[in-house]
């Protein structure tokens, strides 16, 4: 009984309550974000020199730029955005663009600390014996350099297989197709010459037979 009592008070509070929430929320302006050019320079802080090609990226999104030799950058922002700067040797260092500008840019100069990093430990053995290592030593196969291999792979005879079993690239075929394209065009509107009375295909018949391109593999 005491709950039906209170229920209708109950009802008209929570009606007050959203008719409130209602003309507050409409009494707010929802007012864009602005597009701010945000400019500015990115510096060490312990000498204040500049720390070029440095990644800023505004984050959860794909929009960035880098900083140039001299640590400048200029990148195209909305207000509240968060960048993140981010440099090999420098810890990450993230900033946001405030939304009480009164102009449509703004410059900031940013300070990057250096990154300390440890490597894992390394620990060089000797070899246990002297007749062990002078053996490794004398039987170690070393690899050619860049000068041998290549002078080995430019070989004539490594070139002239090479070429004859490698397919056309793109190159010849490219070459090969607009060949066909201007002799169709070279002979439009006249019928084409047959090649059965071109001297020169008869020749290079004539070689192929005697070099014995004719003959069955099997």
């Amino acid at each position: 009984m005491t709950f039906r009592k209170f229920l209708p008070l109950l009802i008209l509070f929570a009606g007050l309550f959203v008719f409130a929430a209602a003309n507050y929320s409409q009494g707010q302006e929802v007012r864009p974000r602005r597009v701010i050019q945000f400019s500015g320079l990115v510096v060490t802080g312990d000498s204040l020199a500049p720390v070029p090609y440095t990644t800023v990226w505004v984050k959860n999104t794909r929009r960035g730029t880098i900083t140039d030799f001299y640590g400048f950058f200029s990148i195209a922002v909305y207000e509240r955005d968060t960048l993140r700067f981010t440099s090999v040797g420098f810890k990450d260092v993230t900033y946001v663009v405030p939304d009480t500008l009164s102009q449509p840019r703004y410059s900031a100069i940013q300070i990057m600390s250096r990154d300390t990093i440890y490597l894992t430990e390394t620990v060089i053995y000797p070899w246990p014996t002297r007749e062990q290592f002078r053996h490794a030593f004398i039987h170690t196969e070393i690899p050619d350099d860049d000068y041998d291999r290549a002078m080995r792979n430019l070989a004539r005879a490594e070139m002239k297989e090479r070429m004859q079993n490698l397919p056309m690239d793109g190159g010849m075929n490219y070459r090969y197709a607009m060949q066909q394209q201007a002799n169709r065009l070279y002979y439009a509107g006249q019928a084409p010459p047959m090649r059965i009375f071109d001297p020169f295909a008869w020749s290079e018949f004539f070689k192929a037979w005697r070099e014995g391109r004719f003959r069955r593999s099997d």
